[in-house]
């Protein structure tokens, strides 16, 4: 019997269905797979490493963009060298800071008026009087600082309100502007301190107390006052000063407990600035449409940079009520009822957030919660689906899944605004890795965890925006303390960080390095301690290498862990 190939081919019509579904499937399953939105590849090396190292310490990291070669940033813009810089004065679009509608010209104006009233009815003297701010995040802190930078006057900061008697104390300042409301606490303080309290001139903000100016010595002007005689007299103007003088010191407590300050110069602010403006996709950079949203008080390095980012890009700004200090304690809450208050403020609805983890652990819970509650069974399909695509490199606030059921949860609990918002940075503390892929779900924009610093301005270590991935995290009461962390990223854009105390002989048998963090660049300033008579610098070397005080752990991709010291 003779053999025929075509006995074998016979197919009957469902076969040949069959084989068109299975063929189908497969295309639409290639065709409709999420890419991812970053390369794999820029995620494997995200920090240049130089080629040799010391013995017990790491070869020195740089962002992989800056490049060993590369020069580090110390300006967002090449005509930017001072702080009064970033006051742009070519943009005269209005913008909303805080409650104020304003445009660059009038915030020029109002700040050269306040330098010229300081300076005849304060009495304070360019390049020899200092002030010290004690001042929550508001239009007027954001007017007296540029004021005082244009004539060459240091500004003090506090990051704590225990801080100001020690400061009182040990560095007695020119003047001090503060709020009408804390200015009763403030006089009980003078009077109880050892020093005189006839070297104070305090300036109100708002409500001030009725009564004579003079109270027992200290001389009591209004903000108003001030500014006034400014306008009405002409106009007085200083040198400019060098990008390297200093503009201000914040103060902080160290680990010990002891007074420390962050020296910072104008170079130091304009490299922070240059830094934080870069966190963000590069398709999708900070512009004038954007509002930005902060959770760092202005009394800190990381704070201020924020506001000045802000203020460079002319975006409106504002700062959550946990930000205060001096003015009342009801702010002291970092969850969704932190953030819905930004809606009490006339300002657009927020599109970039610079948050602390508790913030967006509140978040998380919050949004999945009603989620739940609200579709029911197609809450696993959705999780799922969210899952997938963040298993791929790919996010979206845009899908099927998201308008069905994300999109209302979010809504329910930021308000209107959850459809605008397109970035969050959280900083100030660890972010637990574990927990991060729902908050991708929940919110389903990119996520960049920073690692700062008081002596820094900007941040000192921040994550790629666009990096999703996630890996095996140990169960809890492991012996490891950086399993539960997720990643900081590689340094960032102007910061160059080492690691010192680190095993030479795990280095070489290639391991990961980890040991004492240390940073150096344009953004790093100067930690002083006060010593018998005067401050005296007490971090950094004739390299310019300063302790950050926490110990890390550098992976193969450049990317660093950090916990406690």
């Amino acid at each position: 019997m003779a053999f025929q190939l075509s006995d074998h081919l016979v197919t009957d019509d469902l076969t040949i269905l069959l084989c068109l579904i299975a063929a189908s499937l497969f295309l639409l399953s290639n065709l409709y797979k999420p890419q991812p939105l970053v390369h794999p590849i820029l995620l494997g090396r995200q920090s240049d490493v130089a080629r040799v190292r010391n013995p017990g310490q790491s070869a020195v990291y740089r962002n992989y963009g800056t490049g060993m070669m590369g020069r580090l940033p110390v300006r967002p813009a090449k005509d930017i060298n001072l702080l009064t810089d970033l006051v742009k004065t070519d943009f005269d679009a209005p913008r909303t800071l805080w409650s104020t509608k304003i445009t660059n010209p009038e915030l020029r104006e109002r700040f050269v008026n306040f330098g010229t009233g300081l300076i005849r009815l304060a009495g304070l003297a360019p390049k020899e009087s200092n002030v010290l701010l004690l001042l929550d995040d508001s239009i007027e802190f954001l007017i007296a600082d540029l004021a005082l930078a244009s004539h060459s006057i240091a500004s003090f900061t506090l990051t704590s309100l225990d801080l100001l008697t020690p400061v009182l104390e040990r560095h007695p300042p020119s003047a001090i502007i503060t709020h009408g409301s804390f200015l009763p606490q403030l006089l009980e303080l003078i009077y109880d301190s050892a020093e005189s309290s006839g070297h104070h001139t305090i300036i109100v903000v708002g409500e001030a107390p009725t009564g004579p100016k003079m109270l027992s010595g200290v001389r009591v002007l209004k903000w108003e006052d001030i500014e006034k005689n400014g306008r009405d007299t002409e106009t007085i103007i200083s040198a400019a000063p060098d990008p390297n003088d200093i503009f201000t010191v914040s103060f902080f407590s160290s680990r010990a407990g002891e007074l420390r300050g962050a020296q910072l110069t104008h170079q130091n602010l304009t490299a922070g600035v240059a830094a934080v403006r870069v966190l963000l996709p590069l398709s999708s950079a900070v512009s004038p449409l954007d509002t930005v949203v902060s959770a760092h008080s202005m009394n800190t390095a990381y704070g201020r940079s924020l506001a000045y980012m802000a203020v460079f890009e002319g975006t409106s700004f504002a700062t959550l009520n946990s930000t205060k200090i001096f003015t009342g304690s009801e702010g002291t809450a970092k969850d969704t009822v932190d953030l819905t208050n930004v809606s009490s403020m006339p300002i657009p609805f927020p599109t970039i957030t610079f948050l602390k983890p508790a913030h967006l652990e509140s978040l998380t819970m919050n949004i999945l919660s009603r989620a739940k509650e609200s579709s029911g069974v197609l809450f696993q399909f959705a999780w799922r689906h969210k899952l997938s695509g963040l298993s791929e490199g790919f996010l979206t606030k845009d899908s099927l899944w998201d308008r069905i059921v994300f999109e209302g949860a979010r809504q329910s609990v930021v308000g209107v605004g959850a459809g605008t918002l397109r970035g969050v940075v959280v900083s100030g503390g660890p972010l637990d890795a574990s927990a991060l892929p729902a908050s991708r779900v929940a919110l389903s924009i990119p996520i960049v965890n920073v690692h700062t610093n008081p002596l820094v301005p900007g941040p000192v270590l921040a994550s790629h925006p666009l990096d999703l991935q996630s890996f095996p995290v140990p169960e809890s009461g492991g012996s490891d303390p950086y399993a539960q962390h997720y990643h900081c990223g590689p340094p960032s854009i102007n910061v160059e960080a080492k690691l010192l105390g680190v095993k030479d002989e795990g280095v070489e048998a290639g391991g990961d390095p980890e040991g004492v963090l240390f940073v150096r660049g344009p953004s790093v300033g100067k930690e002083l301690m006060f010593g018998e008579d005067s401050w005296e610098q007490v971090n950094g070397d004739e390299e310019g290498w300063a302790a950050t005080g926490v110990r890390a752990r550098v992976a193969s991709n450049g990317t660093f862990k950090v916990a406690a010291a």
